[in-house]
């Protein structure tokens, strides 16, 4: 194989690969990347046996061919080199070594064969359908924060995508949730994905997607099955096992009876509860809301380290309320509000919190309260 491209396109290409790569590996072909050159385009793959990702970009190809090098020190390589650089990388089969020169710089860098590298098993996939970029971003982008860590309820660390019922018909929807907080994000529903199966994206697989739905004009291939998904650009394709579990019926926790409407502007409310929150104790990040006709009280008392009080003009008019929220869960809901205005339906102190953006009912967010 031997083939010349620009270091920036490389750069790109490799860089999407080796995010996927495990730094820990105990099967040595795993911390490498599969270059396959044919044609005038070269082809990037790199997995973990649970997330494969496949990069495509333009190169000059001299002579046809596929090796795998080390994912991890072609990045680095490729990172230190010039910008601008025309970069060739030559394999030399029978060494075993692929040699990467630019300018005056070579390396020389061991190589593993092509045929002992998993190429992950194409599934049947029920239902294929594209989404524009934007859309896939805010359904992620606005549930992840609420993915579980807990390694012990393994259903619920990823986001759950499926199709659901809405006012308006069916919709495209995503939920995540950790038993703390939970995040419903709806979407119109896209042509061809009625019959798509309800499948637990991983929160890995998240992160790597994001990398694809920068592009504003992107259209995004998704393909479904009960055990793969599949998001493909022209130029990257990512295929992921989805998690082997049920998700619970997130419905019962969504309170429909919360009658305490406080309205207050998104970005005044985060700031607020970002400075009194800077004393509260770490252990429990505790913050006490007190609401009174048209004002919002929020304090923190750490008796460890000091207190804190902020005071707000908000709109709410119904009983007074004290209610106390961990600021964490607090911040990570508030920041996701695009528009002016947050929405806090309340019931009583020590039922779950409903939030929504303004008066959109395509995403909703739910908090449970805590003792202060």
């Amino acid at each position: 194989m031997k083939i010349s491209i620009e270091r920036g396109t490389l750069l790109k290409a490799v860089g999407q690969a080796q995010s996927v790569v495990e730094r820990r590996n105990t099967i040595p072909i795993l911390a490498n990347v599969l270059i396959e050159a044919d044609g005038d385009t070269v082809s990037f793959r790199a997995t973990d046996l649970d997330i494969e990702v496949v990069d495509k970009a333009p190169a000059q190809v001299d002579r046809a061919g596929a090796t795998t090098v080390n994912a991890v020190t072609l990045n680095e390589i490729v990172r230190k080199l010039p910008d601008g650089a025309l970069v060739q990388l030559t394999d030399d089969g029978a060494s075993g070594r692929l040699t990467i020169e630019a300018g005056r710089s070579n390396f020389s860098l061991a190589t593993l064969p092509k045929e002992d590298f998993p190429v992950m098993a194409s599934s049947e996939y029920h239902s294929n359908f594209s989404a524009d970029a934007p859309v896939l971003r805010r359904l992620f982008d606005k549930s992840k924060f609420a993915i579980s860590t807990e390694e012990t309820r393994y259903y619920l660390n990823g986001v759950y995508m499926h199709v659901a019922e809405a006012d308006g018909g069916k919709v495209l929807r995503c939920v995540a949730t950790d038993g703390h907080r939970l995040a419903r994000i709806d979407a119109d529903l896209p042509a061809g994905a009625e019959d798509m199966p309800g499948v637990i994206v991983p929160r890995k697989t998240v992160g790597e997607l994001r990398k694809l739905l920068d592009d504003d004009e992107a259209s995004i291939a998704v393909s479904v099955s009960e055990t793969k998904v599949r998001f493909a650009t022209p130029a990257i394709t990512l295929t992921s096992k989805v998690i082997d579990g049920t998700f619970p019926d997130y419905s019962r926790v969504i309170p429909v009876g919360n009658t305490r409407k406080l309205e207050v502007d998104a970005g005044e409310f985060a700031q607020a509860v970002d400075r009194v929150a800077t004393v509260s104790s770490e252990r429990s990040r505790a913050v006490k809301l007190q609401l009174d006709e048209d004002r919002l009280v929020l304090s923190v008392n750490a008796p460890d380290s000091g207190a804190a009080e902020e005071e707000l003009a908000v709109a709410y008019g119904d009983d007074k309320l004290e209610i106390g929220f961990n600021a964490k869960y607090l911040l990570e809901i508030a920041s996701q509000v695009d528009r002016e205005n947050a929405v806090f339906l309340f019931n009583s102190a020590g039922d779950p919190t409903l939030m929504r953006e303004g008066n959109d009912q395509s995403a909703v967010y739910v908090v449970m309260p805590m003792r202060v």
